[in-house]
């Protein structure tokens, strides 16, 4: 029951980090996830941190999903730069860093230094991806530092792995280490080629025995990594490098795959983002709930000087940018001078500066401390394994806080093109021209989700909402103002419009309670009602009251028996008549209501809104005109049914989550996102009196 406590307190941590990221954005997710994880810990809610259920629960999978996702030709043509970051830096760092830290710590034994330096060499790919969301690293820049984060921790942790045997048993062949290194690597890639391969092809031989199930399959792929690395792990090769070479070849056979069911593209897709989305926030939930632990058994010793202990953290931290940063500047200056120039030519400092600060650290390098054994093999206590653990959580935080401070600053200059040079446009955009930009990416979002909707079913439909939201960008350009100046959704419309909704509300809870429509047919009408009041007031509680007394409306009490039409309606039924039949009663219900409405409306005019009442009465009577001329002529509903309802909130939520990743982004300030926030509300707001 504890372990299930601290796990429920994680996860609900996760979706507060993930908000008080859209609330502060250029604060990374991972910070924010930390400092709950330290919350958490503080509190007395923990999870002991078991290395080698850590890098097969979250690191294989994580690898596994990263690189069946990575563009492999973008990978292929850094092969070079990749394999040099992932193997000859991680190598470099070793050599130097431990050699530095023996000579600033001489406590810490060298091959200490040495396992304390390799397990500080791998970058995080999660960390990575959380920070390139928001400071718009070149995609050279970006591909280039997915490929090292998903190679170097295999070579950082097989090098951790030589230095702790060093350190424990007391020799150490560097001929041996070496071909061990080899050997564990490349049979990592073979395992976890082999293995996806078996795989893939056994989940296709299922296939082709008629076995569709896509949960089935789905569960497979959740699988693959798990058993990938597991069994490469247990021959005695890499199981992190085993995954990567998994995920890369499943991504291949997907590829090259003739037919591929899109039900379960979507079906995977959606489980695995739900997956990782998890599993990277309790990768950083764990690590902040180390911290306090880590970090306070040094603070509380007195044989350690606070001030002391940060100055090494700090030390070390900037060796390893340094190296990173003279590894990457001689690397494209060889590659320059050797005429081997790549498409963007030699890269500037601030291109080599973004790469460098982008290796930050993560919770890889904290599990790989916590595998340190205690004792070593004359029983003797491991030196200087906390002050360990210590630095090596030091370094991951100062990492972390240093690219979120220097990378949005470096990468806020001037965007260059190919041959490096900095872009300046001849003429800026107007405001204008930029609010333009960004209402057609917003309103793209909302046809490309009605066009990912649409079916056999709901063609018509679709087609028609289409053509509303283009017909409505249309109208705006040619009225050439703002949203709030609109002239035909005024205030005074609106408030019109609500006095309209209120008094058919009314009329449909009369006919409820005297029984000529039942309760169902009365909340199927009020939703609808609810709706489009929602966003006229621009209030997000709109109809929470209102919700009281539709539950009371379903309850048995003192309601006469329904209408003979009524009976035939069940809202939990699939069955095509039983649709119509409810569409057709919730027409004629809306001919009673809008009667009301127009009388309502009347009682409010005066010599203020006499125009704007006028339009909201033509509404209704076109509303009426609509459905007698739907029931009489026998023709196609596409006024506000259900398909078109669905599509409407599915549109529209893609257009709100489009605004917030544009903000998130730092390509739109907040003035700009309250003001796109409004545009979509407008357009719901047109669509839904349109229908």
């Amino acid at each position: 029951m504890e372990y299930f406590i601290a796990v429920l307190a994680m996860l609900l941590m996760i979706g507060i980090s993930n908000v008080l990221n859209r609330l502060i954005p250029f604060v990374p997710v991972p910070l924010f996830q930390i400092a709950l994880g330290i919350g958490v810990a503080l509190v007395g809610i923990k999870i002991d941190l078991d290395p080698e259920l850590f890098l097969v629960l979250f690191i294989a999978p994580l690898l596994y999903n990263d690189a069946r996702q990575t563009p492999r030709n973008e990978l292929w043509n850094l092969r070079g730069p990749i394999v040099l970051l992932a193997f000859g830096l991680v190598f470099i760092t070793v050599v130097v860093a431990g050699y530095a830290i023996h000579y600033l710590i001489p406590s810490i034994p060298l091959p200490a230094a040495f396992a304390l330096a390799a397990i500080l060499s791998p970058t995080d790919a999660v960390a990575v991806g959380s920070l390139a969301k928001r400071i718009h690293l070149p995609g050279s820049i970006h591909r280039l530092l997915e490929g090292e984060s998903l190679l170097n921790d295999a070579s950082g942790l097989v090098a951790f792995k030589f230095a702790v045997a060093a350190m424990v048993t007391g020799t150490f062949s560097l001929w041996q280490a070496s071909f061990n290194f080899v050997l564990v690597a490349l049979g990592g890639l073979a395992v976890g080629t082999l293995m996806s391969f078996v795989l893939i092809r056994c989940q296709v031989l299922v296939r082709k025995w008629g076995m569709e199930d896509i949960t089935v399959h789905v569960l497979w792929q959740m699988l693959t990594p798990f058993v990938i690395y597991l069994i490469a792990e247990e021959i005695g090769v890499s199981g992190i490098l085993a995954v990567v070479a998994g995920g890369i070849i499943y991504a291949m056979e997907k590829d090259r795959a003739e037919s591929v069911q899109l039900k379960m593209q979507i079906v995977s897709t959606s489980t695995w983002s739900v997956i990782v989305y998890v599993l990277n926030g309790l990768v950083f939930m764990m690590l902040g709930s180390q911290i306090p632990e880590v970090m306070g058994s040094i603070f509380s010793d007195p044989a350690f000087n606070n001030g002391i202990v940060l100055g090494y953290v700090a030390l070390i931290t900037l060796l390893l940018y340094v190296l990173r940063f003279v590894w990457i500047y001689l690397y494209w200056s060889v590659r320059y001078m050797m005429g081997r120039q790549m498409e963007d030519d030699k890269p500037d400092i601030r291109g080599i500066l973004l790469t460098s600060l982008s290796g930050v650290r993560g919770a890889l390098t904290l599990a790989a401390a916590f595998s340190i054994p205690y004792v070593l093999n004359d029983g003797s206590a491991f030196p200087q394994r906390e002050l360990i653990l210590f630095i090596a959580a030091g370094v991951i935080l100062f990492s972390l806080i240093l690219a979120s401070v220097l990378l949005p600053i470096l990468s806020s200059r001037p965007e260059q093109n190919e041959s490096g040079t900095a872009v300046t446009a001849s003429q800026p955009p107007t405001m204008r021209d930029m609010d333009d930009h960004i209402r057609m990416k917003v309103l793209q979002a909302a046809i490309q989700s009605v066009e990912s909707s649409t079916t056999e079913t709901n063609r018509e439909v679709a087609q028609g909402l289409i053509t509303d939201i283009t017909q409505y960008m249309f109208r705006k350009n040619m009225l050439k103002q703002q949203i709030m100046n609109d002239p035909d959704l005024n205030p005074q419309e609106i408030e019109l419009y609500l006095a309209g909704i209120q008094a058919e509300r009314k009329v449909a809870r009369r006919m409820r309670d005297s029984g000529e429509i039942t309760p169902e047919l009365a909340m199927e009408f009020e939703y609808r009602l609810d709706r489009i009041q929602t966003v006229l007031s621009n209030r997000v509680d709109t109809g929470i009251a209102e919700c009281v007394d539709k539950w009371k409306g379903m309850l048995p009490i003192h309601v006469p028996a329904p209408l003979p039409l009524s009976e035939q309606m069940n809202p939990g039924e699939n069955d095509p008549q039983q649709v119509v039949d409810k569409i057709h009663m919730l027409k004629q219900l809306k001919m009673q209501t809008c009667p009301a409405a127009i009388e309502s409306i009347r009682s409010k005019i005066d010599d203020h809104n006499e125009e704007a009442a006028q339009k909201v009465i033509a509404k209704y009577r076109k509303v009426m005109e609509s459905i007698r001329y739907y029931t009489e002529k026998m023709v196609p509903d596409v006024t506000l049914n259900e398909g078109k309802l669905n599509l409407i909130t599915t549109a529209v939520q893609n257009q709100r989550d489009t605004v917030q990743e544009l903000y998130e982004s730092g390509e739109i300030d907040r003035q700009h996102a309250r003001k796109m926030r409004s545009f979509v509300q407008d357009l719901e707001k047109w669509i839904l009196m349109e229908s």
